[in-house]
């Protein structure tokens, strides 16, 4: 646990100090409140909370993504990698401590977007719910992605791409079909339909998820064990 808790205040101290890390965090809950509040509800046609689930589901799959690949790579690129592992620290420490603290701020953001969609009762917890899994999966992801890249801009340049695809590909699965099926074995489609329709199948949305979360581990520690101690 003292591992955990040393990267953990690392990580910490490294993203307060990082004022781009901090804003591409904060950037999507302030865009849903402004346009909730100016465009949202002065119109009769726009729901609510349209803008919040549109946002929020982009957050999930961009925003722990990139945090987490650049601060694993940046590790890697100062050989702070390299020590951790010849200190002894193992996959799932490393992981809890860089993850943990993403996950942290991925849960405040997701019940910012809550309170400004205006949910409540048990749409409240489940709408949260389902963006920590997603944050979840985007954070596991960004993990691989991370041990996998020599520095932050290989990181970068494999990161954009990646949460391009599984962000628009929910966006384009409401247009076609085909596209649709194969969506549906993507998180970030399964954050996209139930943030929009908390009446969907839940069990099966959150089975996949977890599928893609068991998946991103899996590779991850692979990763970690193959790549771990390269700079």
């Amino acid at each position: 646990m003292r591992s955990v808790k040393a990267i953990f205040k690392k990580q910490a101290k490294d993203s307060f100090k990082n004022r781009m890390v901090l804003v591409q965090f904060l950037i999507f809950p302030i865009m849903a409140f402004v346009l909730t509040e100016l465009v949202a509800k002065p119109s009769e046609d726009i729901p609510d909370a349209m803008f919040v689930t549109m946002f929020a589901a982009m957050f999930s799959g961009m925003a722990p993504l990139t945090m987490t690949a650049g601060a694993i790579a940046e590790d890697k690129e100062h050989k702070s990698l390299r020590f951790l592992v010849t200190a002894g620290v193992k996959p799932q420490e490393y992981l809890l401590g860089v993850g943990g603290f993403v996950l942290l701020i991925c849960s405040l953001m997701s019940v910012a977007f809550g309170f400004i969609g205006g949910f409540a009762g048990l749409d409240l917890p489940q709408f949260i719910s389902v963006l920590i899994l997603g944050s979840a999966a985007s954070m596991l992801l960004g993990a691989s992605i991370g041990i996998l890249s020599k520095n932050q801009q290989a990181a970068t340049a494999t990161s954009v791409p990646v949460f391009m695809l599984l962000s628009f590909t929910p966006m384009i699965a409401n247009f076609n079909d085909s596209v649709a099926k194969l969506a549906t074995v993507f998180y970030t489609q399964q954050v996209n339909t139930l943030v929009n329709d908390s009446s969907g199948s839940v069990g099966k949305a959150f089975l996949i998820m977890l599928g893609n979360i068991a998946v991103f581990l899996v590779l991850f520690v692979l990763a970690y064990q193959k790549k771990g101690l390269k700079g």
